[in-house]
């Protein structure tokens, strides 16, 4: 019997599964924040969450999700963020599908901020000292929420209002390097490291700007990263695609966090064969490639995010390179994310300077024909 090719995506926002999912052969039936453009284009069928701000609720998900696989022979739910701060919901969609990723244990483990200092302890990897008291000197920490990811949550110590969930990291310093592996619950393969870089906002000075692959500072100890980032997947025991986040630079390097599903740098390791969806689904029913996948020439990312309010989001003639495209019509807040900006080339450094114009040239677009709106 040949497999289902029906596959449910649950994510914040689940182009970049869709994306894969349809390259690997699949047909995706997606539930998301957002319902962009592009990914209705990509889905058999969509779903939109009704309150993004409140973000899943079970009951909400698990009706969406038999809504869309309702008359379908589905192989199962892939998911992506959204359900680190609720991992529950997990145990509960593992009740009537397949789920393709780490279980709800994993997930909490992965995102408990002592659980995880413990193992890094415990593994001799160096991680940032963590505290659940407002230390005395706070002009040296970082205030992180348990569960959340992205850098939206991540705000200086000296002047944050603390709120339940809220721990203390402290400080260190090094490059963003992200490396992601491809595990069975056991064994993990290192697929690629990448580079990252923030946007500051005001209120989010961590908020994510983009990343590109591969590493742009080969010195920052990447050969070391990889064992640090098999030595905590597999004390996890995770599944699938997952990426491990640190700080390094050529002295020392720190493990930052673990994000136990696929995410934002999916793009940026594509591949046009589907080769990397299907290798995660195969992972996490507990089978490797017997060859890890190779990516070749370089890829960046970058968000363009709104500059300002805008009322009605304009009609705008997408480029190509655009993705996660915002709808015509929707009202966004300044600082809301606009669209992803894809680029490739020959090398890291060549990729990061194509999506950094990329993004100069849609921002430029974007503001003209708000422009246009306003004075219409």
């Amino acid at each position: 019997m040949s497999e289902p090719n029906a596959i449910l995506i649950a994510a914040a926002s689940g182009r970049g599964l869709a994306t894969a999912a349809r390259r690997s052969g699949c047909r995706p039936l997606v539930v998301d924040f957002f319902g962009d453009s592009d990914t209705r284009a990509l889905a058999a069928a969509t779903r939109e969450i009704a309150d993004p701000a409140r973000g899943f609720v079970a009951d909400e998900l698990l009706s969406h999700l038999r809504e869309l696989a309702a008359g379908e022979t589905t192989a199962g739910v892939v998911y992506g963020s959204g359900f680190e701060d609720r991992p529950e919901i997990l145990d509960l969609l593992a009740q009537h599908f397949f789920v393709f990723g780490n279980n709800a244990q994993t997930v909490t483990r992965a995102k408990d901020p002592r659980t995880l200092a413990a193992l890094c302890g415990e593994l001799e990897i160096p991680h940032p000292e963590i505290s659940v008291a407002c230390p005395r000197a706070p002009e040296n920490w970082l205030v992180k929420r348990q569960g959340s990811g992205g850098g939206l949550h991540v705000r200086p110590a000296g002047h944050s209002e603390i709120s339940s969930g809220d721990y203390f990291q402290r400080r260190v310093g090094g490059t963003p390097v992200s490396v992601l592996v491809l595990c069975d619950g056991s064994e993990t393969q290192i697929l690629g490291r990448s580079s990252q870089w923030t946007t500051p906002w005001p209120g989010m000075p961590y908020r994510f700007g983009g990343a590109v692959r591969p590493a742009l500072d080969p010195s920052a100890q990447l050969a070391v990263l990889s064992d640090a980032a098999r030595k905590i997947a597999r004390a996890l025991g995770l599944v699938g695609l997952n990426s491990v986040d640190f700080l390094a630079d050529a002295a020392a390097y720190h493990l930052i966090e673990v994000n136990p599903r696929p995410g934002a740098t999916l793009d940026i390791f594509a591949d046009l064969e589907g080769a990397l969806f299907a290798a995660h689904l195969a992972a996490c029913r507990g089978h490797l490639p017997e060859r890890p996948l190779v990516f070749t020439k370089a890829a960046a990312t970058a968000i363009a995010y709104a500059p300002h309010e805008l009322p009605s989001m304009p009609g705008l003639v997408w480029p190509d390179w655009c993705k996660d495209r915002q709808r015509s019509g929707t009202y966004l807040r300044a600082g809301d994310p606009v669209c992803t900006i894809l680029a490739e080339a020959e090398t890291a450094a060549a990729a990061r300077a194509l999506v950094a114009e990329r993004l100069a040239v849609f921002e430029a677009q974007l503001l003209r024909e708000a422009q246009k709106e306003c004075a219409a």
